[in-house]
């Protein structure tokens, strides 16, 4: 109801709607007894065509108010859908790169789009809806009641089978919707891994195996679905077993009311439509309450998310237009799961302009480094300054936009090779690109790709080599002109001709900004001012290349004796 608050006047006029529609609904079978009782019997023609007119009259206001009232309750759905999926999304974007590290794609992709569903039904079958009907049954009862108390009565004599097979209906629907959602999720999740993953699938042909384990998902899903339409399918047939045992109590009370002169005429042909009108809401209302609670429980599983303190603390005021590059990190420590500790006292030190390798074997805590310099995780001891401020001080989206990330796994989204580059931002304009392309060589290949910069970029980039994408991501970088490069074994994957294309680039480009590679190939580091070797989380040797040689049984000296006299060998 909170979402709802900037539509109040629309929720406002919907509940007004709803109370008109009460009255109005149950004023045409009044206007049918009326005819039966007042004009048919006493062949009063005029009087007759006036109530005619009368009920055509209320029959299309009748429509015109249901057609506003759907509509408006549908609209007010979808509206506030529009902006809680906006602010779900935004607050997704906005998370520690530790939630999606342990949450599958498909859990946020069933909160953002299939969650967002079932919470509109909220608007367009729930709460108003449900108002609406109650009060419609509010209504009949009491022009029953005035009409005759005791063919009420009659009527409602089967009143509280109906409420119990609702009862349990609701009960039973309930417990297998929830079933449903959460396969949902479960689905989503999984097609999501696989379908990202098609590629490891098909080159170790598992797709027998992965097949059997969808087979299996799909059954489980499809099982909560059928539980659930076995409780539909039991349960509007006892509904209509339980009316038309109303309707024959009382046209059988009924008739002999009228041949004793206690019922009229006009009221037996009446109480049907009576009848119709309030099992018609009980029989949809037991759905709806329905419908509601998994409007709830899926509100329950955003808000969950959406109250998630996940998000990296932004509190810093600190908002320069250039840094100058200096970093510090001073006895940082570092556990993503806050107890085995993945950096253990970390320190170092990178002067404004200088280039800084970090070498080490995979699992030593390199590519950690980086991450905590980026804010994508907080450290929980320690410091780290970029210019003799702790990072923490800084406003987090002006600091990211100082620093620019080239990681080995390239990633592309779809659209244009353009918009892969500026990633839509409008402060970039084409000949920026094309200028930063060419510095890098990667113009070339663009041009002689169908429509050049505009060319359309599959999902992921699947159409491009993995070089061309590496090349790509070296023009994002150099477009928006960081203050800090950090180039996380980018190289790694490129081919020995385009990594003499990027090398003189890479070289030009940290001449003037400071740097941090990560490198497992030696080759690429050897300009570098300082050399950071790690080892199990922690410093291990820090110095310059010449000076990182001259130790004896230094871990360097090892890896680039066995990388060069491998490649001597060679």
């Amino acid at each position: 109801m909170r979402q709802a608050r900037p539509y109040r006047y629309s929720l406002w006029i919907s509940a007004l709607i709803a109370v008109l529609l009460a009255p109005l609904a149950t004023l045409r079978p009044y206007l049918i007894q009326q005819m039966v009782d007042e004009h048919i019997f006493f062949y009063d023609i005029s009087g007759l065509t006036r109530l005619a007119l009368v009920f055509l009259l209320v029959l299309f206001l009748h429509a015109a108010l249901q057609y506003a009232f759907i509509y408006l309750t549908n609209w007010l759905g979808q509206v506030v859908v529009q902006d809680l999926r906006s602010e779900i999304f935004s607050h997704i974007i906005s998370l520690r790169l530790s939630y999606f590290d342990r949450t599958p794609i498909g859990n946020s992709t069933t909160r953002t789009i299939n969650d967002m569903e079932t919470i509109n039904t909220v608007f367009s079958q729930g709460i108003i809806t449900i108002l609406a009907d109650i009060l419609t049954l509010l209504v009949v009862l009491a022009i029953m009641f005035v009409t005759s108390w005791k063919l009420t009565l009659i009527c409602l004599a089967t009143l509280p089978f109906i409420i119990l097979a609702s009862y349990i209906f609701k009960e039973r629907v309930k417990e297998a919707f929830q079933k449903v959602r959460t396969q949902v999720g479960r689905m989503n999740a999984f097609l999501q891994e696989h379908i990202s993953g098609m590629r490891i699938v098909q080159i170790f042909h598992a797709e027998a195996q992965e097949a059997e384990k969808f087979r299996i998902i799909n059954r489980e899903y499809t099982t909560a679905n059928l539980d659930s339409v076995f409780h539909y399918a039991v349960f509007y047939p006892v509904v209509e077993i339980i009316s038309a045992a109303s309707l024959g109590l009382m046209v059988w009370w009924g008739s002999r009311g009228v041949l004793h002169h206690e019922v009229t005429l006009g009221a037996l042909v009446a109480f049907p439509i009576y009848l119709n009108m309030l099992f018609n809401p009980i029989r949809t209302i037991a759905d709806k309450f329905n419908t509601l609670q998994m409007g709830l429980v899926a509100a329950d599983r955003v808000y969950a998310l959406l109250d998630m303190p996940e998000h990296v603390e932004n509190s810093g005021q600190c908002a320069p237009d250039r840094l100058r590059g200096e970093i510090a990190f001073e006895h940082v420590t570092f556990s993503y799961n806050g107890t085995d500790p993945v950096l253990k006292d970390v320190s170092f030190r990178v002067e404004a302009g200088q280039t800084l390798a970090i070498v080490g074997a995979t699992g030593s805590g390199k590519s950690t480094t980086i991450g905590l310099l980026n804010r994508f995780y907080d450290y929980q001891d320690g410091k780290i300054y970029v210019d003799g401020h702790e990072i923490k001080t800084y406003e987090l989206a002006a600091y990211r936009r100082r620093i620019a990330l080239v990681l080995q796994d390239v990633f592309l989204f779809s659209g244009s090779v353009l918009e892969n580059i500026t990633l839509r931002d409008s402060a970039i304009t084409r000949e920026q690109v094309i200028s930063a392309a060419k510095m890098i060589g990667a113009d070339a290949f663009i041009e002689r790709l169908p429509g050049g910069y505009d060319y359309e970029v599959m999902e992921r980039g699947a159409t491009l080599s993995m070089g061309q994408r590496q090349l790509i991501s070296f023009v994002r970088a150099l477009v928006f002109d960081p203050d800090i490069l950090i180039l996380d074994e980018a190289t790694s994957s490129i081919d020995p001709e385009t990594e003499e294309v990027i090398q003189f680039a890479i070289e030009t480009l940290i001449a003037r900004r400071t740097s941090i590679i990560i490198a497992h190939r030696l080759s690429t580091i050897r300009h570098a001012d300082h050399i950071l070797v790690m080892h199990q989380g922690k410093v291990q040797e820090y110095g310059t290349e010449e000076e990182l040689l001259k130790l004896e049984n230094g871990h360097y000296k090892q890896l680039y004796d066995m990388q060069f006299l491998q490649l001597a060998a060679g």
